[in-house]
């Protein structure tokens, strides 16, 4: 923090060991802005880049910065079946138009332990067939597990499709009781 009590920088993240492997997260002044899977040293540093050239700053790693420290704790309390959703300001600047609007409906929509068809999800927008385009916001979606993109899935019964992976789709469903938890 500076002498006037401001954030010297404007994009602070952290990496946090979850069931699911490490998440990174990524905060501005505005809110959470991105949480990636994966999050081993190629990834990480793939993400950073991509957000320091969208946003216009070089994130800087810091854990105990105050904008992250609740998306941790929130995110912990999630993974440990305590908590079935987020309460936390986010930052939409990396997602605009159609996408935005659905990641949108998406976070306030469709609760914990509850799933969404695809073109259920376009219904709910105004934007009836546009099933296909609900699939490629969710594949856009840069805050996966906050704004619960893993409660998509196909009218068939199917998973459909998981920037995550499937297996990670799987996983989350389990914890919120969709889905019998994985054998193994």
């Amino acid at each position: 923090m500076n002498s006037h009590g401001q954030y010297e920088h404007q994009v602070v993240w952290a990496v946090v060991g979850t069931d699911i492997g490490p998440l990174l997260l990524a905060a501005t002044r505005e809110g959470l802005v991105n949480v990636v899977f994966h999050a081993g040293d190629a990834v990480r540093e793939k993400a950073l880049e991509r957000l320091a050239s969208r946003l216009g700053a070089e994130p800087v790693e810091d854990p105990g910065s105050p904008l992250l420290a609740e998306a941790i704790r929130q995110l912990q309390a999630y993974f440990s079946g305590e908590r079935h959703g987020f309460e936390l300001p986010l930052d939409w600047s990396l997602i605009s138009g159609f996408n935005r609007q659905v990641l949108r409906e998406l976070a306030s929509g469709v609760p914990y332990g509850a799933v969404v068809g695809y073109g259920d999800l376009a219904e709910r927008v105004g934007q009836p067939g546009a099933a296909q385009a609900v699939g490629a916001a969710m594949g856009s979606n840069p805050l996966p597990v906050v704004v619960p993109c893993h409660r998509v899935v196909e009218s068939d019964g199917g998973l459909g499709g998981f920037g995550g992976g499937l297996e990670t789709k799987r996983k989350l469903l389990a914890l919120e009781g969709v889905l019998p938890q994985p054998l193994f």
